[in-house]
């Protein structure tokens, strides 16, 4: 097919790998493809439902390198759904009546765009392909190539997401100072909620980064500065079951002996129990526009942290959510690397009329490939098994614990 103009839009929340992926396709296409206009919507489908965009100008081309320095995303982020006719209405974004996979569709029809680039996670993609279907079934001949953004790492089938690599590194840069705390009161217990709704990689991988910095250091016991107090204690995660009571009293040992305790929580770890317990007193969880729990109005961290703090009897009780200085950071070299060939690929594709999502496929040997829609799915479990977490879970001395079933989103 002939390409004249793509157009690239980041939707859902944050990651380390929005600025650094728009950056790469334009990069990309000004090498493969230069005669390709590139237009941006604002704010993700929200942009494309309102007709709010941009072309992308000669001097930007120019100068993409420089988005690989910032975190966020230039063009702006929104979580919308496009089959969620209610939610857009309300959100005032189609008019009551209108079917906002049509006002997409006229949209895409009206700014001429070829190709259409999406950068987001499971729920972005899906939406994607929500929009292909549609516009193949009213014979509009439209590519829609995304790329796989969560810091969760958790999209079936692909073997890594865009930034998942840094915002552990950064969740790990985070936690550094905040351990320093334990000094801040005796028998202090210090929660580190992690970000991951239905996989508990990235707190699993934080965890293990942060042990990874304290091989740096150097330590003085005798002033009591020392690495037992700084270590992690406790990593905790969807896809593993504990018992409360016993981990409550292998920690109680840790309190009594080095005077704080230090634990990982993945953000859905437990939600199901809490919202048992929150709608059993009559209240009501509120959702989001995917039909999630809106995981701040459940509050995992807190929850545990009073939950362990009256069973090993701590005095105080810090949680401390990195999320929103992880997600937000600069891509690291890394996943700079991953988004380079992802982004290239992704321009082979586009310019072939290829749709899919672009990433390493775990089904076809890691092969780097647009993966087809219908097989993009959310919610891949952490596998429990892998070596590295279970030399994790061993040198810090916990208990692996039962495999929870989970199911896909």
């Amino acid at each position: 097919m002939s390409v004249k103009r793509v157009g690239i839009l980041t939707a859902g929340g944050l990651a380390p790998c929005l600025s650094s992926a728009i950056g790469a396709l334009i990069e990309s296409y000004t090498e493969k493809a230069p005669e390709v206009e590139i237009l941006c919507y604002r704010s993700g489908y929200k942009g494309l439902l309102l007709g709010d965009s941009f072309l992308v100008t000669p001097t930007v081309r120019e100068n993409a390198k420089v988005l690989h320095q910032h975190g966020g995303s230039p063009i702006g982020n929104s979580r919308v759904k496009l089959t969620n006719v209610a939610d857009c209405v309300k959100r005032g974004l189609v008019k009551e009546g209108q079917d906002p996979l049509h006002v997409a569709a006229e949209q895409l029809k009206t700014d001429c765009v070829d190709v259409l680039h999406t950068i987001g996670g499971d729920d972005t993609n899906t939406t994607a392909a929500d929009l292909a279907a549609f516009l193949a079934k009213n014979d509009y001949d439209l590519t829609v190539v995304g790329l796989p953004k969560t810091i969760d790492n958790d999209v079936i089938p692909i073997k890594q997401s865009l930034g998942a690599w840094t915002a552990a590194e950064q969740g790990a840069r985070f936690f550094e100072n905040v351990v320093a705390e334990h000094n801040a009161n005796p028998r202090m217990l210090i929660v580190h909620e992690v970000m991951g709704r239905n996989c508990g990689w990235l707190t699993a991988a934080t965890a293990n980064k942060y042990r990874e910095r304290l091989d740096e250091l150097k330590f003085l016991p005798e002033t009591g500065l020392s690495r037992e107090r700084k270590e992690v204690h406790g990593v905790y995660i969807p896809e593993m079951h504990f018992e409360l009571q016993q981990e409550a009293d292998r920690l109680r040992a840790i309190l009594d002996e080095i005077d704080c305790v230090n634990i990982f929580i993945s953000e859905g770890a437990g939600v199901d129990s809490i919202v048992q317990e929150m709608e059993s007193r009559g209240e009501e969880v509120p959702k989001d526009a995917f039909g999630h729990y809106k995981l701040d109005a459940v509050n995992p961290g807190k929850w545990f942290g009073e939950q362990f703090a009256k069973m090993i009897g701590a005095e105080k009780v810090l949680v401390q959510k990195s999320g929103y200085y992880s997600r937000a950071a600069r891509a690291n070299e890394q996943d700079i690397e991953l988004i380079a060939r992802c982004a290239n690929k992704a321009v082979d594709c586009a310019l072939a009329g290829d749709s899919g999502v672009v990433g390493q496929d775990e089904e076809r040997g890691d092969e780097l490939r647009a993966i087809e829609f219908e097989r993009i799915k959310g919610g891949k479990p952490f596998d429990i098994g892998s070596t590295w977490f279970g030399n994790l879970l061993r040198e810090i001395k916990q208990p692996k614990g039962d495999v929870v079933e989970t199911q896909h989103a």
